[in-house]
């Protein structure tokens, strides 16, 4: 796949404990992405944050895995993503999502 110089980044901000359909949110989000044959998915967890709500989730030992918060990060053409930006509308009931412009320097595999 050749990815085009101008692409775009979707970002998702949710909870570790959130779910769609049963399966943990992020991964019903990469899982989505894989079907629509995007270029690539990635999920990154945080060690503190809040969101809308201003609950401080946080890795301290006391509250360990408790709700962390989850980034899934999605980049492709602008137009490639538009099927999960309707997707995400359904998916997502709490938490943000955002898109911005990137340039890609390099996009390989073996």
């Amino acid at each position: 796949m050749k990815l085009l110089e101008k692409a775009e980044r979707i970002r998702i901000y949710i909870g570790e404990d959130d779910k769609f359909k049963g399966q943990p949110l992020a991964e019903a989000i990469v899982k989505e992405a894989r079907k629509l044959e995007l270029a690539g998915a990635t999920v990154f967890r945080g060690l503190i944050g809040f969101g809308a709500n201003s609950l401080i989730h946080t890795s301290k030992i006391l509250r360990l895995s408790e709700g962390l918060p989850v980034v899934v990060e999605i980049i492709d053409h602008p137009d490639r993503l538009e099927p999960l930006l309707a997707l995400l509308d359904d998916m997502v009931r709490e938490g943000m999502v955002t898109r911005e412009p990137v340039d890609v320097i390099a996009y390989r595999h073996s």
